[in-house]
Formats: structure tokens, sequence, C-alpha cells
């Protein structure tokens, strides 16, 4: 059923102020109707902030799910009347892009930086036009619309952003902005200003300002060890290192903030920090989503693998439309950047032929054949042989490290970390690091709470050996389940629990991933936090069912209460020469604080 057929002219309401009253002046300073069905969902148009799935324009965009309309039509559509609102703004230099997926399509459009709220009427103002077309709907006044969307845009311009903006590209440096801050540079190199009260151009000490080394990492799993590793040999190199990661943002020992910082914000954080000489930047799929990536000047760039997780949002419904959103960060490549690449992951190769940036390939196999082509050609490459870290600098090889000395190798059975290990080591010669520092970095990075909090982090108790590790998709369990199969034991046990988000289906083809771990005692706790709908005691009888179709007696299966809980009783029964591993997805500080 259609509603809503005739758009009512576009209201607008702004008033005069400052700092976050002028945002959410500008957020709220139009609304502009269109017409609906129930065959079309809409999403809310969100600012593109800088590089992302799309391109690596500034901008905003929708994403648009219909079932019963002809993609073709839909982004045709899109074309004509995002190009006709763009035109009759004035921006013509800016551009259209569509991406259609599964049953909907991404819609964008590019805007200058200090428009990009604009930007967003701009797009729901073209997309207006569109329902129109596909819903044989009455459209609003055109020109009535695009004199309010001028109205915000004189409200929102900032010329002199735009004025420094363009002379930081004349000096060849960084320039970063947000709602707040705008800095120019990065790190020792950097200065920041208030949004309103930025110096002109020639009130600039240029000479002063300067881009560091930035490293960004991505991928399904390995992201976080890997942002750790390139900090760490960082900072063997003597250099004032920070990171961003899902955990926190840090400069050398200084935390900045505790959260989520996988995203734009936590690096413009990082960035703007005047200590900081060399940067690594964990980066998570729905940062790059949201708002896209914080800059164009990055040194170097790693995806690290990709695999099925957090599938469905903003049109990313595949593991290949997955593998697209990870690969946003060779857009963020300076001239001369390397993008480092897993050999061995299957999507990544596939990826790959989409970007023209400088590869650096790794692969835990000297003969994989994508190894052994840029090795002919004579391109950079890394892989493991006989033990040992080698990289080929593109003329012959050079060994930097046996995975013996890498602790968190395990002697080699966490063949993940190895793969690690390859990232952060191209990452970090990418960046200009001496090899000795890469050296010093990977042997002197440990395998515990203090390096790696969560990643299969050792205890012992009773003479046995409890692993805490945070894994919690099939390809990251798999990885660890894997790794410490290896390890001799009388008994194992394992601590299974999952989020009530997860479909039936998932919850037990996890537990079925796991189960590979070949456990004597399966721990089946509750995660009350997480139930997401479900009932109490839901999760761990679907974790009972799987285990029992795996063999396992119903005298195998415990049942906990919390993760706490859990530990608590394997620490009550395990003895010496037994191992546990505990995948701990809740009350994680509580179970480290509890084994150490």
């Amino acid at each position: 059923m259609v509603c809503g057929l005739r758009a009512k002219k576009a209201k607008t309401r702004i008033e005069r102020g400052t700092g976050m009253d002028r945002i959410e002046e500008l957020e709220s300073a139009l609304t502009i109707p269109c017409a609906t069905a129930e065959t079309i969902r809409v999403d809310d148009a969100r600012r593109l902030t800088g590089p992302g799935l799309l391109w690596d324009r500034a901008g905003a965009i929708i994403d648009v799910f219909f079932d019963d309309f002809d993609p073709e039509r839909v982004t045709a559509l899109w074309n004509q009347h995002a190009r006709r609102v763009l035109d009759a703004l004035d921006w013509k230099d800016q551009g259209v892009i569509h991406r259609v997926f599964d049953s909907g399509a991404n819609l964008a459009i590019s805007a200058p930086m200090d428009q990009l709220y604009s930007a967003i009427f701009a797009a729901q103002t073209a997309w207006h036009f569109c329902a129109a077309d596909l819903l044989d709907a009455e459209p609003g006044n055109f020109d009535a619309m695009i004199a309010d969307l001028r109205a915000v845009m004189a409200k929102e311009a900032n010329p002199a952003l735009v004025a420094l903006i363009n002379a930081a590209h004349t000096h060849g440096v960084d320039i970063l902005c947000d709602d707040d801050e705008v800095s120019i540079g990065h790190g020792v190199g950097s200065q920041t200003w208030p949004v309103d009260a930025l110096p002109m151009p020639d009130q600039v000490d240029w000479d002063h300002l300067h881009n560091i080394p930035i490293a960004f990492i991505t991928g399904t799993n390995g992201k976080t060890t890997t942002t750790r590793l390139c900090e760490a040999i960082a900072r063997a190199s003597g250099k004032v290192a920070g990171l961003t990661s899902t955990e926190f943002v840090r400069v050398g020992d200084a935390i900045l903030d505790r959260g989520d910082y996988s995203g734009p914000g936590g690096g413009r954080m990082l960035l703007r920090d005047t200590r900081l000489e060399i940067a690594c930047l964990e980066v998570a799929r729905g940062g790059i989503l949201r708002r896209g990536l914080p800059t164009r000047s990055a040194t170097a760039a790693a995806v690290t693998n990709v695999a099925n997780d957090h599938l469905g949002q903003y049109g990313v419904n595949t593991v290949s439309d997955l593998a697209q959103a990870k690969f946003a960060v060779h857009r963020t490549l300076a001239e001369g950047g390397v993008l480092a690449l897993n050999a061995d992951d299957a999507y990544v190769r596939a990826e790959a032929a989409n970007t023209q940036a400088n590869i650096w390939w790794f692969s835990l196999d000297p003969k994989n054949d994508l190894i052994q082509d840029v090795q002919r050609s004579g391109k950079c490459c890394a892989y493991l042989s006989e033990g040992a870290l080698i990289f080929f600098d593109g003329a012959a090889e050079r060994t930097i490290v046996t995975v013996a000395d890498v602790p968190i190798t395990m002697g080699g059975a966490a063949k993940y970390n190895i793969l690690n290990a390859l990232t952060a080591m191209c990452l970090c010669l990418a960046m200009a690091v001496p090899e000795d520092a890469i050296r010093d970095g990977l042997t002197g990075f440990k395998p515990d709470a203090r390096d790696n909090p969560g990643r299969c982090n050792e205890f012992k108790h009773n003479g046995a050996r409890l692993f805490v590790d945070f894994a919690h998709n099939p390809h990251s369990i798999a990885a660890v389940c894997d790794a410490l199969s290896q390890l001799p034991a009388k008994r194992r046990f394992i601590l299974l629990s999952h989020a009530g988000d997860r479909s039936d289906h998932d919850i037990i083809s996890v537990t079925e991933t796991a189960l590979n771990f070949n456990p004597d005692i399966v721990v089946a706790a509750e995660l009350e936090g997480y139930l997401r709908g479900r009932a109490p005691g839901e999760i761990p009888n679907l974790i009972e069912q799987a285990a029992k179709e795996q063999g396992l007696s119903a005298n195998r299966v415990w049942r906990a209460n919390s993760p706490v809980h859990a530990v608590q009783m394997v620490l009550e029964e395990i003895e010496s020469g037994d191992l546990a591993l505990l995948l701990v997805l809740s009350e994680r500080d509580q179970v480290l604080e509890l084994l150490q």
C-alpha cells in the first residue's frame, strides 16, 4: 500500500547557534517526506566523512531495500535525480555513485567537507524524486526544495575550513575534520584548532606540520592481535607508538580513552596526539560502513582475512560483500602505500582484483601460486619457510625471525598467529621500521593478558593449563581449537556461550566447530546480559543438543549460570595434565582477574 503520496514542501528550521546547538539545528533543519510503500524500506541517510565501501569521497549515503523493483531502474533514477540535485546546488564537481546488493542498493553522493549535513538533505531530496517516479506519486516543487536546501547550505558553510583543506592539499599534508576540531598533520607533526576558530592559511606554520607513518589493519579475525604486534614492534624501534582498537586508544603507555574506537573518531583522536610518532589503527566493518575512514594518507594497510561474521547490515549480506567493505582500507593509502594481503584467503584473493594498490602478499606456503608469481615479477612478499618468517624484497630472500622465537605462535601450533606475525612484519617494513626492531617486537610480544589480553592467554592451575580466548565466530573458534588440539592433554575442557541474536543454526554450527577440540567436558554458560529476546536456558540447551549429537553423554555437558561460574566449575575439577579452553564472551575482566 502506498502512503504519503504527495510530498509536502520541505520545512526549514534553522536558527543561530554555536557548537552542539548548531549541529543539532543542522541535523533537524529540513523534513523531506517521500512517497512510501510496504515494498520499499529506506534507512536513515548518514554522512560519509572519508573513504569507505563505495569510494574515497566524503558525502552522504542512503541504503534502500526493495524486492519488487528492477535494480537497474532504481539506480538509473538515482543517477538522474541525484545529478539534477547536485547541479542545481552548484555542486557540479561532485559525484553520484551506487552499489546494488541482494534486495536493495546503496545510493550516495559526494559533497564538500563543510557541507556534509546539507549532503544528507541533498541525498534525501534526490530520493524523494526517485520514490515519486517509482510509486507514481506527485513530487514536491523542485525549485522550492532546492531553495530550502540552499538555506541549510548557507548556515553550514565554513569558508575557513575549505581554505585550510585546499592549503593542506597544496602543502602535501593531511587534514582531519569533524564537528568539533580540525587538525593538520599527524602526531608530533600536527596542530589542532576548534572548528569555529580556524586560522587563515597564511597564519599556519606549515614547516612544522607533517604526516607520520600510519597503518590500517582490518579483517574478520586477527586485526586486534596484528595491531598490537605492530605497536609492539614500533615501540621496539624506539618510537612513540599509538594504537586504536575495540578496547581503547593508547599513545605510549597513556590510554586516552576506553571503548570501541575502531572507527574514524578513534583514528582522529590518536592522530591528533602530539606525542605520537607512528600509528597502528584497528579498523572494524561498522566504522567503515557508517562513516568511512579518517585519512587518505596512510603508509600501509592490511586485510588479514575475510569470513562470515556480522552480515546483514548496510547491504553487506554475503562474505564477498564483506570483502568489499574490508578492502576500503586500500583507499586510505598515500601514493606508493603498501596493501598487505593474505594469499591463503580465497575472498581476499578474489577482491584483490578490484584494486590497483601496491600489494605485498603473505602466505604460510612458499609455494603459494601468488607468492611465486610476485617473486618472478620482482615484487615484495612474505611467507613461512622451513620454520622462519621470510621477506622477499623483490630480489632476494631475507630471514627476519624463526617461528620458534615468536611466543604467540606457540611453537608453530597457532598458524593464525604466524599469519598475524607475517602481516605485522609486512606493515612495519612498509613503514620503514628497522628489521632488528621487527625481530625484537615479535620475539618480545607474549600471549598473555598484558600484551594480548583475550587472545589465547595461558594460565596454570593444579598442574593444568587453561587458555582464555575471546573468539566468537566459526573462523576464529576453528583457528584456536586447531592450535590447542595439537597440545597434549589428559582431559580437555571447553567453555561455550553465545549471544541470543544468533540463529539456532548459527549457534549449533559454531558449537559443532568448537567440538573439533575433542573435549571431554563441555561447560555451557548462560549470558544473562546477551539473551536478546531468548528465554533463559535456551542457548545452553542448543549447545547441549549439538554436543549430544556429536556423541557426548549428558553427564559430560555441564551448565553454568555465567562465564565466571563456568570458570569456577572448571577450576574446581581440573587436574594436572588437563587442558581447558575458555571461550569467554562476557565478564571478561572478572574471568581474567579470577585466573590471575
